[in-house]
Order: structure tokens, then sequence, then C-alpha cells
């Protein structure tokens, strides 16, 4: 990763993966760009890690589909099912918005080193960008009968761009949205507000996930507010477990690989 940030691998343990096939439930149209595929998954609703990921493929008559990582945008234990959010870019994504409702998919999951939210922590910020929120709307679920306070700025082209408003709302957090349309989505515009809004009682952890942009905007408020910062780190994989080191977040030392966002992240710790 470029610019002011570097990324230190959190710890802690990930939870063991299943692989099934999963029975599609809701397979829709989300907003003019993404699309929402909610499949019966027990076991992975049960496991799952506010941040962690699946890889998740269609199951098709003309052969095997390479699995894409999808972020974990909900997930409810006690129905054992399990939301994703993405956007039709290619064949694979293309085949999966074929996918109707009572057909099934193949899922493995939960993956990667999730979120981690500190217990001192008193407020938490989150910063997303169009289907880079849906990383991080697990934490909200997960905060929402807490006295942990959420904020959060959802950034997009214009206002049918932008995701996740209602699931967060639902888990009381303070929502803040900011869009090209309207001139509001600038880093200086974003940064400005931001410290208007919370330079006297700051958030003591700051979460963002995809944009590089907003990666050095949360490194320059951690510094600023003397926060912790963590990003979540999209890449392309092929196994989504560290056997094809695929997905390295960065350059190694020449000694040792860089961390891979699979089996290290796809959650790390910004070090400014």
């Amino acid at each position: 990763m470029s610019g002011p940030a570097a990324l230190g691998v959190l710890e802690g343990e990930r939870p063991v993966p299943a692989c099934e096939r999963a029975e599609v439930l809701v397979s829709r149209p989300l907003s003019d760009r993404y699309r929402l595929l909610r499949f019966r998954s027990p076991v992975i609703a049960e496991r799952a890690r506010a941040g962690q990921f699946v890889m998740l493929a269609p199951v098709t008559e003309s052969g095997p589909v390479l699995p894409r990582p999808m972020a974990i945008y909900t997930r409810d234990a006690a129905a054992g099912v399990v939301d994703i959010v993405y956007g039709v870019v290619g064949a694979g994504t293309t085949a999966l918005s074929a996918v109707a409702a009572g057909e099934t998919v193949v899922v493995t999951g939960p993956l990667g080193r999730g979120f981690a939210i500190h217990d001192d922590t008193e407020r938490v910020l989150l910063l997303g960008r169009g289907v880079g929120i849906c990383a991080m709307t697990t934490v909200a679920q997960d905060l929402a009968d807490t006295p942990v306070r959420v904020a959060a700025v959802l950034s997009g082209r214009h206002d049918a761009s932008i995701i996740g408003a209602d699931v967060l709302r639902a888990c009381r957090a303070d929502v803040r949205r900011v869009t090209d349309a309207d001139g509001t989505s600038g880093v200086p515009a974003v940064r400005e507000r931001l410290h208007r809004a919370f330079d006297v009682d700051p958030p003591q952890q700051i979460l963002t996930s995809g944009s590089e942009r907003l990666t050095r905007l949360a490194a320059q408020l951690a510094a600023r507010w003397r926060a912790t910062a963590q990003v979540s780190i999209e890449a392309h994989m092929a196994c989504g477990l560290g056997y094809c080191h695929g997905c390295a977040a960065g350059d190694g030392d020449g000694t040792r690989e860089a961390p891979l966002v699979c089996r290290d992240g796809p959650v790390f710790r910004l070090r400014t």
C-alpha cells in the first residue's frame, strides 16, 4: 500500500471455515450498481466475526466457476442466514447474478481475520465508499446492543449508489452520506466535516475498507485524535485459504513474504 500508512497483522485466532453447498434464499438488485444475495448457512452465520469474508461461486451447468471473495454484509445466527452484496463486473459475478432463489452456491467460510474492537472503546468511526462499507456493517451489528457509539461516513458517486445506510441505522449508527454529485465526498470536505463533528469527543477507533483515499484519511484522523485505525484490504484470490499465495498485501522484504490478505487479513492495523 502506498501513502503514509503501513500494515500490521492483528492478533487472534480465526474460526475453522466450513465448505458447503448453500441454498440461496434471496437474489435481487440492491441499488443501481449492486446486488444482494442471501444464503442459508447456520454454521457460517454462527461462526462469522465482524469483517470476515467467504469464498463464493455459483453452480453452473457449463462447469466450475472460480470462487470470488465476498465480504459478509450481515449475518443472523438465529435464522442461520448470511447476506452478501456484490457488483456485477465479470464472468463470475455475471454467473452469480443469474442464480435464483432455491438454487445453490458453493461457499467456504468464514475466512480471514476480522476487525478487533478494544475493550476501552467508546466510539467507533466507519469510513466506506460504495461496496467497501460491506466489510464493516457487521461491526455495527455487533455493537448495536452495547454502549459503544458508532458513526459512519458512506461515500458514493450519487445517492442511489450508497448502500448500507438502512442496516447501519437499524444498528443505531449515526450515518452521514457524502456524494460526488453534490460535491461533499472529496477528502478535504470529509476531513473538515469530521474535524468539526469529532474534535471535541473523538472516536478511539477508526475502521475503513477498500478506498486508498479513505485509508489515508483514516491514518491522518488517527494521528490527529490519537486513535487506532484498521483497514480491510480488497484483493483478487484463488483459494482464500493461503495455499496459492496470490494475494500478498504489498511487497516482501527479500527474506520473507508480505502478509497475505486471505490468511493474515483482510483486516490489518494501520501504522502511521
